[in-house]
């Protein structure tokens, strides 16, 4: 195989690993919220899917191989700190908040992070808003606004669709926070291994919070939760993990952010296929101005 057959090669396998990792993560709001039909609450959930997935991190912990590096107080602080913000913090506002919106407008609301990425950024890095990073700020939250319009009409309910949008709001933003923050462990540890030591610490700061408000026998539950939360760990959890890290390592992340807009729209497609969600017209519409929005920052020119 020549050279240049093994880089197209290797481009094709990570956009395949993007697309496939993209996939799979859109399919988390509805495993969540077929779970919550079983009955199951946010925190024995969300406990349930770290217990679940804890092995596949520590196996995916060992597979990235041994640091070369020694690791300071002051990194596993950060650690620490980052899983508590990124994993827990965020899983948790973002599994409550689907309790009260449909499976594709969270999915939309998360989305919004790379957004909350360039506030922080200009807020706290002094990094200058330009004219395309206003206008991806105006789509992406005009598109939020008529999404939410619409899910409050459909819900019926204006005050608990409007928590339900805050509280995933709350888990973009602790992503974002995160991103910002972990860039320079990210750097160190390298993706895949930062991504388990930081899931890791977070499966302790969840499993200390079931403790401290739910009994162990509330870990008992139907087969058909044990099957969600199997899945919801493996297949939404832990894999596209590995294939999103195998994705930037292949193709780098302007490409996998822009193979990344599948996720919104196959969340909407798997809602409504297996939840029954309704698509209407209007949510499609905005949908395509927070992609947009979102797309105008990723594609930035070089020269930006």
């Amino acid at each position: 195989m020549s050279a240049n057959e093994a880089s197209r090669r290797g481009t094709w396998i990570g956009v395949a690993c993007a697309l496939a990792g993209s996939i799979a993560f859109s399919g988390k709001p509805v495993l969540v919220k077929a779970a919550y039909v079983h009955g199951v609450d946010t925190t024995t959930l969300l406990t349930l899917r770290m217990l679940f997935a804890a092995p596949l991190f520590l196996m995916m912990a060992l597979w990235a191989g041994r640091m070369t590096e020694a690791v300071t107080g002051r990194e596993i602080a950060a650690l620490a700190g980052l899983g508590f913000l990124g994993y827990y913090l965020g899983s948790f506002l973002d599994l409550a908040g689907l309790q009260y919106v449909s499976a594709g407008f969270g999915r939309l609301i998360l989305y919004l992070y790379p957004t909350l990425v360039l506030l922080l950024s200009a807020a706290f890095l002094q990094q200058p808003l330009r004219g395309r990073q206003l206008l991806s700020l105006a789509l992406s939250y005009a598109g939020i606004a008529l999404v939410f319009s619409d899910e409050a009409r459909l819900g019926g309910n204006l005050a608990l669709t409007a928590l339900g949008a805050a509280l995933v709001f709350g888990s973009a933003m602790t992503y974002a926070v995160y991103l910002v923050s972990g860039s320079r462990l990210v750097h160190k540890f390298g993706s895949m291994r930062f991504t388990a030591y930081a899931s890791l610490i977070a499966t302790g700061f969840v499993f200390a919070h079931f403790l401290a408000t739910r009994p162990l026998e509330a870990l008992r539950a139907g087969q058909e939760v044990y099957l969600l939360v199997s899945v919801l760990a493996v297949f939404s959890t832990v894999l596209p993990l590995w294939l999103m890290a195998e994705g930037l390592r292949r193709i780098g992340a302007n490409q996998v952010s822009l193979i990344g807009c599948i996720g919104p729209v196959a969340t909407m497609s798997f809602a409504a296929l297996f939840l029954n969600e309704k698509i209407s017209v209007v949510q499609m519409a905005g949908a395509a101005l927070v992609l947009g929005g979102v797309l105008i920052i990723t594609l930035r020119p070089r020269s930006a």
